[in-house]
């Protein structure tokens, strides 16, 4: 029947006058938690035959990142057009405004005449202003718009979850002695199930993205509509999902631009083709505005991929990683393609940080377990262990990103262009990361973080960030320096002088105990903990009483707040032994908080339980 309609409407609309519609429908498939692990990118053991069918009839992008390696901030990115690092909205689940002026692009697409609908993840950490979608549920769908009207439609899988990777029971289809197992983890049953699962899971999701492409064939649109097909970020195995290296951060990009539309393709657009174009989900919201024929926002970061605002291929894709969860962490990263890059600004922090969702995937629980044993190889147990202030990868020779070529004289250009890219990067978008989380609240009060982070009065970025770069390169002949910050009059600027003398060991606070003693009073919570677990980790029998109780005063998310908690807890933990006096205490601690964000008030809670489980 719908087929007989839109064949009529085809017939009479021309002996009618009625208007051609003036801009193109746009259709959007993204699934979850996986990487380009489908035949149409050569991976042999992948069965996603509608997908590739996509790519046959329109072409891919063999170099596009998230942005981000987990969901909340990835889809952040793309939802606002503003890396979240310069949002202040980097950290997992984390809930903060944008200026009043930005609007978030489905509502400018809405003012191009677009229904918009999202079928129907959202996972913002920002919040939402104005009438962002017409429909944003499991029934959206652009078959509720009025007759004629252009539409911009967004359809979501989860069947890729990492969630679904460890449901049980389930009979594996591919076969696990074929699961393609990274050098990085240990080569187990386990693990080639969770791959063969992983890839099972595509498969169900392959076909679910061809339903939908057959609505479209069914309504008489797919001349009409372009089609979007990406993952939101690396698949859900441990070191993929979470880490913002290649995978991480590479997903599949597939395009379809009818002939009717091709005036809007890439330049470089070829039917079966594929792109070497760089291209991020900081450039989605971009290339949707130009596909719409609206003007792009000076304050977007990104760039237009395609339409008539497409602007040349950027030199290079970023990376970050904030707070996963309940665990603290700053990582930056950047790719040109084929060399990654990795600046760990807290490199006494592993990768691979223990997250209580994480760790339920069998793989995840066993390869740690296998760490603590002692039984893997160098490789397998970089992930476990402290990194290095940077990382260098050559995909070409080292598709699993094991082989750091960081300290390599061959490389040494490459990892100056690098590093230097990451800096200006991070000074260009004003990049809120290097504040304790808090922080970026407590300085945007009466305004938000991006307004607060581009004023040089209330957040000295060059300052704090000159501090960060020195405190995680870990050089001893930079104490006196680090010495100097704690007495700095911005509390982010002693954070991170505190910081560096920890990552220093036990020689950095043996010559800083008297310092960090005063740092125990500081008012601001971060320099006030961090100076706690230096004198905790290696002070005298007298300064560790006095830094745990610093601590656990802290860890109380009723009289110092929820981030002061969970900074406090994660350091109650990685104390290890040294933290267990305090265990009667942790087990009377309240959980719940006033004034903290739902999508947070989860975290101080499992940092307790996980804590006492020792």
């Amino acid at each position: 029947m719908r087929k007989l309609i839109a064949l009529l409407a085809i017939l009479v609309s021309p002996a009618l006058g009625l208007a051609e519609q003036k801009h193109p429908n746009i259709l959007w498939i993204s699934s979850e938690d996986n990487g380009p692990h489908l035949g149409c990118y050569g991976d042999q053991y992948a069965d996603t035959p509608n997908l590739d069918a996509l790519a046959a009839k329109g072409m891919k992008y063999l170099h596009c990142w998230s942005n981000a390696p987990v969901c909340a901030p990835a889809r952040t990115t793309i939802i606002s057009g503003i890396y979240p690092p310069s949002s202040g909205a980097e950290n997992m689940r984390s809930e903060t405004n944008l200026p009043s002026q930005f609007q978030l692009f489905p509502v400018l697409l809405q003012d191009q005449g677009y229904y918009c609908t999202n079928n129907s993840k959202e996972d913002y950490n920002l919040v939402k202003t104005g009438k962002v979608w017409h429909q944003s549920n499991g029934k959206a769908h652009w078959r509720s718009r009025p007759e004629g009207q252009p539409f911009f439609s967004v359809f979501n899988f989860t069947i890729s979850h990492e969630s679904q990777i460890r449901k049980r029971p389930h009979t594996a289809v591919h076969d696990p002695a074929q699961a393609p197992v990274p050098a990085y983890h240990p080569d187990l049953p386990e693990v080639r199930q969770d791959w063969a699962q992983y890839y099972d899971n595509l498969t169900t999701m392959d076909k679910q993205a061809g339903r939908v492409l057959q609505q479209l064939k069914e309504d008489g649109l797919e001349e009409d509509t372009i089609i979007f097909y990406w993952g939101d970020h690396g698949s859900g195995m441990p070191r993929s999902k979470r880490t913002p290296v290649n995978s991480g951060l590479q997903v599949p990009l597939i395009v379809h631009v009818p002939e009717k539309w091709k005036s809007l393709a890439p330049q470089e657009y070829m039917v079966g083709g594929d792109s070497e174009r760089l291209v991020s989900f900081i450039d989605f919201a971009p290339t949707m505005l130009s596909l719409a024929g609206a003007e792009i926002p000076d304050w977007m970061q990104g760039d237009a991929v395609m339409g008539p605002h497409e602007t040349p291929s950027p030199a290079y894709m970023y990376g970050f990683r904030g707070r996963m969860d309940e665990r603290y962490d700053m990582v930056r990263s950047c790719s040109d393609g084929r060399y990654v890059y990795v600046r760990n600004f807290m490199p006494h922090k592993p990768h691979g940080q223990v997250l209580a969702y994480q760790m339920q995937t069998p793989t995840t629980r066993i390869w740690h377990e296998m760490f603590l044993r002692g039984e893997l190889n160098a490789v397998q147990s970089a992930f476990w262990q402290p990194r290095p202030a940077e990382e260098l990868y050559d995909l070409a020779s080292d598709p699993d990103e094991v082989v750091n070529l960081a300290s390599s004289e061959e490389h040494a250009e490459t990892l100056q262009k690098m590093r230097g890219a990451v800096h200006d990067w991070q000074m260009e978008i004003r990049d809120l990361g290097f504040l304790p989380e808090g922080e970026i609240h407590t300085r945007s009060e009466g305004s938000s973080p991006y307004e607060m982070g581009h004023d040089p009065q209330k957040y000295p970025l060059k300052k704090i960030a000159a501090t960060s770069d020195m405190a995680s390169r870990r050089k001893v002949d930079d104490l006196p320096a680090l010495q100097k910050r704690l007495k700095d009059d911005d509390s982010a600027v002693r954070y991170w002088g505190a910081l560096g003398i920890l990552m220093l060991g036990k020689q950095g606070v043996d010559k800083s105990t008297d310092l960090l003693r005063e740092t125990l009073q500081d008012d601001a919570y971060a320099p006030r903990i961090i100076a706690a677990e230096a004198l905790a980790q290696y002070g005298s029998q007298a300064d560790r009483e006095e830094a745990l109780q610093v601590l656990i005063h802290s860890a109380n998310i009723a009289e110092s707040g929820h981030y002061s908690a969970m900074l406090a807890l994660n350091v109650i933990d990685e104390l290890g032994a040294i933290g267990k006096p305090l265990y009667p205490q942790i087990r009377a601690l309240p959980t719940k908080g006033e004034n903290v964000p739902g999508r947070e008030s989860s975290y101080v809670g499992r940092l307790v339980e996980y804590i006492l489980e020792d």
